[in-house]
């Protein structure tokens, strides 16, 4: 089992708001190049979105679940087929009818991850992001970066969070951005 953390991210580490739906004043800076710079399997997911686990914080899934229902492309069917985990304090298990699939975590978020025994994908959802690196439980990062540079708003790497060690182990341009993939270095 993996955690695979995924996120659209400026060339200056900023991942808040990427698609302008939080209205930030520097919000939609990913969907400025269009949307196939956004669209299908950009974090090279394959199998692993197949036969894992998304796991997604309330604010990210309830953004998601107005989005990803209504689409029929060959990616949405997978994003509506996954099995999703909600990490939510607020949301009820009826509350979450409007997306397939979708079931509240049990329990502590740590702990669930570390229960679990399919490859969990983390997409947006920073609070789930930050417990994990904590935890230390975060294997993979893939970013999506974008040639912008925003000087402010919520950045992937804190100055003040863990230190981690990484490698790179991919670089592809896709469209206008940079897909990167880093792994936890070995121990």
């Amino acid at each position: 089992m993996s955690v695979i953390v995924i996120e659209f991210v400026t060339l200056d580490g900023i991942v808040s708001d990427p698609d302008g739906s939080a209205g930030t004043p520097l919000g939609g800076w990913a969907f400025r190049y269009g949307p196939e710079a956004v669209a299908g399997d950009k974090f090279r997911l394959g199998r692993t979105l197949d036969e894992g686990v998304l796991l997604l914080g309330r604010a990210t899934w309830q953004l998601f679940s107005r989005l990803w229902p209504g689409r029929d492309d060959p990616f949405a069917t997978r994003m509506n087929a996954v099995p999703k985990l909600v990490a939510s304090r607020t949301l009820t298990p009826t509350g979450l009818s409007g997306w397939s699939n979708s079931e509240l975590l049990d329990g502590d978020l740590v702990d669930a991850v570390k229960r679990e025994r399919r490859d969990v994908v983390v997409t947006g959802s920073l609070s789930v992001v930050d417990r994990l690196r904590a935890a230390d439980l975060v294997d993979e990062y893939r970013l999506l970066t974008f040639p912008t540079v925003l000087g402010t708003g919520r950045r992937l790497f804190p100055a003040d969070g863990p230190r981690a060690e990484l490698e790179c182990v991919g670089a592809e341009r896709v469209g206008a951005a940079v897909l990167t993939r880093y792994r936890r270095a070995a121990r």
